[in-house]
């Protein structure tokens, strides 16, 4: 589908949003396969660069990411998912988003409260 694999050794960054409010909710990593698969099952699917796997956002906790759109930057080495989430939220710490602080005067601090308890959903993985 005319991604450009070859420049980051075989991966794309996938920046993954929130189709209606706009939030973005985590950034990930595809090789060719782990895009296929996204496409295929209309499920969010990585590529873990530290367990060297495939693996679908969901697998352990059932929240999964509905894919509604798919976009590419303009080098065609980056895609924009923009999804439904399944469940309260995406992130292994209990967030509904990965990006839960923000920088206050130099300090990052958490902006939010956890939208579910990740040791319920992960045990000590979390």
């Amino acid at each position: 589908m005319n991604l450009d694999f070859a420049k980051a050794d075989g991966l794309i960054t996938a920046v993954i949003q929130d189709r209606a409010s706009g939030r973005v909710l985590m950034v990930g990593y595809m090789n060719e396969e782990a895009f296929r698969k996204t496409v295929e099952t209309g499920y969010a699917t990585f590529y873990s660069r530290s367990r060297q796997k495939l693996w679908m956002k969901g697998e352990s906790s059932g929240h999964r990411l509905v894919v509604k759109q798919i976009s590419t930057d303009c080098d065609r080495d980056a895609v924009l998912v923009q999804v439904e989430a399944l469940g309260p939220g995406v992130c292994h710490e209990g967030y509904q988003s990965c990006f839960f602080r923000k920088l206050d005067e130099g300090e990052w601090k958490v902006s939010e409260e956890r939208a579910y308890d990740p040791n319920a959903v992960y045990g000590d993985k979390a």
